[in-house]
């Protein structure tokens, strides 16, 4: 397989990227993606990279992750992978990060700290330069100064869309575009800035190095509520005590978000209805219905 036409083509991607030749000794495959092919490659120097890999049709979603990657990177707050280089060969896409050993630990105080630290970075507007992926469903990211309408038109109501589209129930449906006109309420007293959001941010997309240092992957960046990051950390099982005291005490949430977060979270369960199927439909109608009862 090293001897792939395919592989010596991302080696001396990397090789010119790194000013060096490199020639992959061993390629190891890493479980735990549902999207892309993922191996952990080491070169004559026994230094290792961790690479992706695709389809062809889905080299711009490695380009999207590249450029979140650098996002997070100049915001100075939580570690990520270095990213190394990306492209297409006859074989597919392809994206080559730094390797990086992880613990199993879960997120604690220092990524509550960092991910307070990441929040501060703001710009003007919401959205970001360019669209983007949540998963393998298209992320429109289109700039604007009103978080409502972003949120409405950008992020809620395409979900929705697709999911009609895919057998959502037109009464689910429904009570969603009732949701969208309505959610205008929930900021009657809270004006959230543009933060830099990771986008993704559940148990699986961090990680701490082996020096305890925290690391987050796989982001779907752009500027928005930082609200949004907060409530998906607490989708999947949720993060440790210790990470939301430690956040809080940098940078103290409204005491509005317990009403909002249900809506933000609606639009993960959306997406994961649109990409796994009717499992989802449910859960998504209950927190529909769950946010209308206090609007």
């Amino acid at each position: 397989m090293l001897n792939d036409e395919h592989y010596e083509q991302i080696a001396e991607h990397i090789g010119t990227s790194c000013q060096q030749n490199i020639v992959f000794q061993s390629l190891q495959p890493i479980t735990g993606g549902c999207i892309n092919q993922v191996s952990k490659a080491t070169d004559q120097y026994a230094k290792q990279w961790l690479i992706k890999e695709n389809s062809a049709a889905c080299l711009d979603l490695f380009v999207a992750e590249a450029m979140g990657l650098k996002e997070i990177k100049q915001s100075d707050s939580l570690r990520v992978p270095e990213v190394v280089c990306y492209g297409k060969t006859d074989h597919g896409a392809y994206l080559v990060l730094e390797y990086i050993a992880l613990s199993g630990v879960s997120a604690g105080a220092k990524t509550g700290e960092q991910l307070a630290t990441m929040h501060r970075y703001n710009v003007a507007q919401f959205g970001w330069f360019r669209d983007n992926y949540i998963g393998e469903s298209l992320q429109k990211n289109q700039q604007g100064l009103l978080w409502v309408e972003f949120w409405q038109q950008q992020r809620l109501l395409p979900q929705l869309n697709l999911a009609l589209k895919k057998g959502y129930s037109q009464q689910g449906y429904e009570a969603g575009l009732k949701l969208a006109e309505k959610m205008p309420a929930l900021f009657t007293c809270y004006s959230p800035v543009a933060s830099l959001l990771h986008g993704d941010l559940w148990g699986g997309n961090q990680a701490q190095d082996q020096a305890g240092h925290p690391i987050v992957f796989d982001p779907a960046v752009y500027y928005g509520d930082r609200e949004t990051d907060l409530a998906m950390t607490e989708l999947f099982g949720g993060f440790s005590a210790h990470f939301y005291s430690a956040y809080n005490a940098e940078y103290r949430l409204d005491q509005g978000y317990t009403s909002r977060k249900t809506l933000y979270n609606l639009y993960h369960i959306l997406n994961h209805y649109n990409l796994f199927g009717a499992g989802y439909e449910r859960q998504a109608m209950m927190m529909t219905q769950s946010v209308l009862a206090i609007l």
